[in-house]
């Protein structure tokens, strides 16, 4: 398996641990805060420069080694009809309670066209971009978006959800977005992403046996539907809340990284799974929000734990165990991620 990261940079003799962050061009960013004065967010994922533009801004601040689209899982549920505007948060017009609210979602096809301004953005950023960083894309996965459209939201026990498992909502529902998310990858990866990340936020609430037998199926379709058109990009999924058994049921050659939360000892996953897999993660974003001293002093031990675990260093891509939070002190990612570069060598 290659590694999306194809030449690992070196540093006194030894290979570094690449790093990127999720959420990384976002609201605790004062390039992202410049931007948003005079543009809404929907301008700047519909508009290929300024989507390109806030991209950039971390890669330019920051040095990360990959960046990764400036968009939003929900594009998909709007080309479906369930509305779709930001104020600030997502907030949909239709939701999925009911079988019966399924007839008003769009039943006649879809517009691939619809996801040309993120093939445009990608073909921006694979021209700015430095040739040694990767460019990831990004979708939601099957169950993350389904719970969204059922539930306006990925908060909360997930009722309706759930029980849509086995009323026929979630079949239903993956009829008509398996298709959308997938010509979404696509348009992506034409426009030159190097990888493509499906995060699946919500899945870690169902059971390992409602994920293995019934959303498994749903994503497994798309990473090998996928791999036909694109066999050598990549494809990362993260899955939050998760634990080893959901991880061990996943199965998929067709998946090259599987990314966790800080819920996970990372040095035992890495040990497990990084002969099928590489992975990503784990730091806890929260920690980004402590004294930089403390900070630090957890990175060297969250390194040090990893390195004690005897895990396959090459096989693992630094991250967070989630997004970047919005109040997060913009220098401590700026010096985060220099320790991670400094320090994260095997």
């Amino acid at each position: 398996m290659n590694d999306i990261f194809e030449n690992r940079k070196q540093q006194d003799g030894k290979t570094r641990v690449p790093v990127w962050f999720m959420r990384q061009a976002g609201r605790y960013h004062d390039h992202y805060q410049n931007l948003k004065k005079s543009h809404d967010f929907m301008e700047l994922c519909k508009t290929p420069e300024l989507a390109c533009e806030t991209t950039m801004g971390p890669i330019r601040e920051f040095d990360f080694d990959a960046a990764i689209l400036f968009s939003d899982l929900l594009f998909p549920l709007e080309q479906l009809g369930t509305g779709l505007v930001y104020n600030p948060g997502p907030k949909l017009s239709l939701t999925i309670s009911k079988m019966e609210d399924l007839k008003r979602l769009k039943q006649d096809g879809f517009s691939r066209d619809y996801y040309g301004f993120q093939k445009d953005a990608c073909t921006l950023l694979k021209k700015t971009l430095p040739e040694d960083k990767t460019l990831l894309g990004f979708v939601g996965a099957p169950f993350t978006l389904y719970a969204y459209a059922v539930e306006g939201a990925h908060a909360g026990s997930l009722v309706s959800s759930k029980t849509g498992l086995y009323d026929g909502r979630f079949e239903s529902f993956c009829e008509l977005l398996l298709p959308n998310v997938l010509e979404e990858m696509k348009m992506q990866a034409e426009g030159g992403a190097d990888a493509m990340c499906i995060f699946d936020t919500a899945v870690g609430e169902l059971t390992v046996k409602d994920f293995t037998r019934i959303v498994l199926p749903k994503l497994k379709f798309l990473t090998s539907e996928f791999k036909k058109s694109y066999p050598d990009k990549k494809i990362i999924y993260y899955s939050r809340n998760t634990h080893k058994e959901h991880l061990r049921a996943i199965q998929d050659e067709n998946i090259d990284v599987i990314g966790v939360d800080w819920r996970h000892n990372f040095g035992e996953v890495l040990k497990e799974f990084g002969s099928d897999y590489y992975v990503q993660g784990n730091f806890d974003p929260c920690w980004l929000h402590l004294p930089w001293e403390k900070c630090e002093e957890l990175l060297k031990e969250n390194f040090e734990e990893v390195l004690a675990s005897g895990a396959d260093m090459s096989r693992w891509i630094m991250g967070l165990g989630h997004g970047v939070l919005q109040h997060t002190p913009q220098g401590n990612v700026q010096k985060a991620v220099e320790f991670i570069h400094n320090n994260y060598l095997y």
